[in-house]
């Protein structure tokens, strides 16, 4: 599940080679995996190795060489000049020993498959010149692409285009995926990932100790709530979700139903009494509770037992939502934010952050992108990357931020940070979010910690959507996630 750095990934090689094997041993390792993939292909496929003159471009020439002995038909362009090239990468060079071609000048086959060993994850600086014009020639020419680690033009920490990039069908990578495999568009650009073991000990991680992760089980299993015999509804809390009026009823009834599926002993809406016959005659095992303006909402929070809430869904952005949110985090209450309570504190922002850090519960943010811009447009001016913008969040207002979207990021104050990878596309519906800050507000009302709590809200509303398939619609996740909790259970 750890994911890491360019840099993270250097230190990862460096301690492998001061600890169980040599420099020439892990290249040699890494392009064994390459060529494996590349031999998946019948043995008339034409294959192009492009090589650039640094570590990636060592296993470009290792891949070549192996696959050259298999008997596949080889052809190998370089960037740059072999009396550049130093150490390991030059000995790969000289084991390869056939003809290296100019890649900037060399004809593309019309068939077979290419293998991109360019650049490295570390990329630094945007590709302008030659090499993006090499580049675009790959991309329109039809072959399937193998990258090495990733495509040539992906930064491995932000999975940002630095100009320009490969667009590969797979790639292989080494002992662990980067963010830059899971953040778009890097995560559209790796085609079919696979990741290879080329020898390096899990020992070396005690060492790194990464804080980014990708979204999976085993990151918050831990803390999941479990169903105990003599337990009670008491027990597994309850969660309050914050109607708007008439017209925006059927959001917080959708956070409400999931919030409910994710296991929370008791829901409530509380609604204006404009809309309580709606909700009356639309739910029956969640309660439905009159809440007109700051006094009703001050009543409901009388109840102790009553230490989860869900505002924002379909709520104005005014001054009315901005007092009962100010209302909910001094009240030593759990909380998730979304939507209309968020946006309510676009003008707002020192105070907004000002208030989080103050709360006395603890608090997940879910802002989509425009959303987060509109509340953080000094984060996001700053930080090209998600990951690091959600993390900037975090740290600032010392809440959980979960930055939505295909590759949804969630941060926590300490640094940790988590990168989704499960999200079909099926997801991006109307009420989707809704469904979503219940599923994560029911996990709260159990005293599942923050950070773990949106981690998991996130897999489990991926997984329900995998699970449904083609034609989903917001009011079709609550109902399968009895299916994602059976998955996660017998895993």
């Amino acid at each position: 599940m750890e994911l890491l750095s360019p840099s993270e990934m250097a230190d990862a090689d460096r301690l492998a080679i001061a600890e169980t094997m040599t420099a020439g041993q892990l290249l040699e390792r890494a392009g064994r995996a390459v060529a494996d993939a590349a031999s998946r292909w019948p043995f008339n496929t034409p294959i192009l190795v492009l090589c650039g003159t640094g570590l990636n471009g060592g296993d470009g020439f290792v891949a070549a060489r192996i696959l050259r002995e298999r008997g596949y038909r080889v052809r190998l362009g370089m960037i740059g000049l072999v009396s550049s090239l130093g150490g390991e990468v030059a000995y790969a060079a000289e084991q390869w020993g056939s003809p290296i071609e100019d890649a900037f000048t060399l004809t593309l086959s019309r068939e077979g498959i290419v293998i991109d060993a360019l650049l490295g994850a570390g990329l630094s600086r945007d590709i302008t010149g030659p090499l993006a014009g090499l580049i675009e020639r790959v991309n329109v020419s039809g072959l399937h692409v193998i990258a090495v680690d990733l495509p040539s033009g992906i930064d491995g920490n932000n999975g940002q285009i630095r100009g320009v990039a490969i667009k590969a069908q797979e790639t292989v990578t080494f002992f662990r995926r980067k963010p830059g495999h899971l953040l778009v568009p890097g995560k559209v650009n790796c085609g079919a990932l696979r990741v290879a073991d080329i020898g390096i000990s899990e020992s070396v991680l005690e060492t790194i100790k990464p804080k980014t992760f990708a979204n999976q089980p085993v990151l918050w299993r831990q803390h999941f709530p479990h169903l105990m015999p003599e337990g009670h509804k008491y027990a597994r809390g309850h969660l309050v979700v914050l109607s708007a009026g008439i017209e925006g009823t059927g959001a917080a009834r959708l956070a409400a139903r999931a919030g409910l599926r994710a296991g929370a002993g008791l829901v409530t809406v509380a609604s204006p009494s404009d809309a309580l016959p709606i909700h009356a005659a639309a739910l029956d095992a969640i309660m439905v509770r009159r809440c007109d303006g700051l006094e009703g909402l001050a009543a409901i929070l009388e109840d102790k037992r009553r230490n989860a809430f869900v505002i924002g869904p379909a709520l104005p952005p005014d001054e009315e939502t901005r007092s009962r949110v100010d209302m909910a985090l001094g009240a030593s209450r759990a909380v998730v934010i979304d939507a209309g309570a968020l946006t309510a504190f676009a003008a707002e922002r020192i105070r907004f952050i000002a208030t989080l850090r103050a709360a006395k519960g603890a608090v997940v943010l879910t802002p989509h992108e425009g959303e987060f811009e509109r509340v953080f447009e000094d984060i996001s001016s700053k930080h090209a990357s998600k990951l690091e913008r959600a993390r900037a969040a975090s740290e600032a207002t010392g809440a959980v931020v979960l930055l939505k979207g295909a590759d949804t990021v969630i941060a926590a104050p300490d640094g940790r940070a988590a990168i989704n990878a499960n999200a079909p596309p099926t997801l991006a519906t109307a009420g989707s979010g809704d469904v979503l800050s219940g599923l994560i507000g029911g996990l709260l009302a159990q005293a599942m910690p923050a950070f773990d709590a949106a981690c998991a809200g996130v897999w489990l509303h991926g997984e329900a959507a995998n699970q449904f398939g083609v034609g989903l619609t917001a009011d079709d996740l609550p109902g399968m996630l009895p299916t994602a909790l059976a998955g996660l259970i017998k895993t």
